[in-house]
């Protein structure tokens, strides 16, 4: 028993994770369609004082698709496109507000188009060429996603159940929820383990030895890779990443589920 015991103290003092920087990576979506042109040109006669030198008709304007105001998922997916070329600092908000007219201004004015602060279609066009498609963690990088529905592994016993396609964690027992928070993962080089494992280690004030960081309410499944409150998170939200453990940003909830959890717990890690 106290080889055991001293086993397990010797895996724990050698694991741990921390957050990263990590960026998105997506494909390139296709060009989006030109924006529609106008039916008809304004008949224009010789002596009219509208008519330009060339005696050419005024191209039409781009039509303006959105403006301060608006509001919606579209909203949401300019804002993410427009943080990805880092004209936008802030994180979505799904409102057409201040940052994002003085955003589209500057990406307007760096490419030589008007500079209206108004998403035309011309301006669209660009920014998608320049862009890829967002993620759904890039459109709500602060949460706000709904629970996944829990694995069909989860409907049993007391469980930490991972849902790595909705970024949530539910404690359940017998197949009853009894709270959710919203969780991080690790990078593409450094990714969460996915599959059913067990509570094998708690620590309260647990600090890696590896990367000297503070990882409270740690609860060990699956080698050094645990879940625990990460201050990152809750500052920087999914424009981070930890080293492959479970990060949770709502210190209070899961002191609360650190100390329901008890050690052979099940943990399953899901998409």
């Amino acid at each position: 028993m106290k080889r055991s015991l001293a086993a397990v103290a010797a895996l724990v003092a050698v694991s741990g994770c921390t957050a990263q920087a990590v960026d998105a990576h997506g494909k390139t979506p296709p060009p989006a369609p030109a924006g529609r042109s106008a039916t008809s040109t304004p008949t224009r006669t010789p002596t009219s004082t509208s008519t330009p030198e060339d005696g050419k008709p005024d191209a039409p304007a781009p039509k303006v698709l959105w403006s301060r105001g608006d509001k919606g998922t579209d909203i949401r997916e300019l804002q993410a496109r427009l943080h990805q070329v880092a004209w936008l600092i802030t994180a979505p908000t799904g409102t057409y507000d201040a940052p994002t007219v003085d955003a589209v201004k500057g990406f307007q004015g760096k490419r030589g188009l008007p500079r209206t602060g108004r998403l035309d279609t011309v301006t669209w066009e660009r920014l998608r060429r320049m862009t890829h498609k967002p993620a759904a963690w890039e459109l709500y990088p602060y949460g706000g996603q709904p629970a996944a529905p829990p694995d069909p592994r989860c409907m049993t016993g007391r469980v930490l159940c991972v849902s790595k396609t909705s970024r949530t964690l539910r404690w359940m027992i017998d197949g009853r929820t009894v709270s959710t928070m919203e969780v991080r993962f690790g990078s593409q080089y450094t990714p969460t383990r996915e599959g059913v494992f067990s509570v094998y280690f708690k620590s309260r004030y647990h600090v890696s030895t590896i990367y000297h960081t503070s990882m409270p309410y740690a609860m060990f499944f699956s080698g050094g890779q645990a879940v625990h409150y990460s201050s990152d998170f809750a500052a920087r939200g999914y424009y981070g990443a930890s080293h492959g453990c479970v990060n949770v940003r709502d210190e209070g909830k899961i002191a609360a589920l650190f100390a329901q959890v008890r050690n052979g717990d099940k943990v399953v890690v899901y998409w």
